[in-house]
């Protein structure tokens, strides 16, 4: 019985979440990433690279070309009327209108 209390208690301090902080005052896994900020900096990478925005918007064009409606070029526009595909949008929509 006192085995399976000592269980219960390892399980719900296990169980009590990053909150729980040992006798150091600081959360276990924040120590020891602070450990190991400086050796793993150059290795890890935890965020992609951004692509680059014209690529976005070459494809939600192209996405708007297959749908080939009235409805996703004009969303187009809208969301990119200065970017120079717009034209091509904008020539699509009066296409679309004859």
């Amino acid at each position: 019985m006192k085995r399976q209390l000592i269980c219960m208690a390892g399980a719900l301090m296990a169980l009590s979440g990053p909150d729980h902080l040992p006798s150091g005052g600081l959360p276990v896994m924040v120590g020891e990433a602070n450990a190991d900020d400086v050796s793993n900096a150059r290795h890890a990478r935890s965020v992609p690279p951004a692509r680059p925005p014209a690529a976005a918007v070459a494809e939600e064009y192209e996405l708007a070309r297959q749908k080939d409606t009235a409805e996703a070029f004009e969303l187009f526009i809208a969301r990119h009327g200065d970017d120079p595909l717009a034209e091509k949008a904008r020539a699509e929509l009066e296409r679309l209108s004859r």
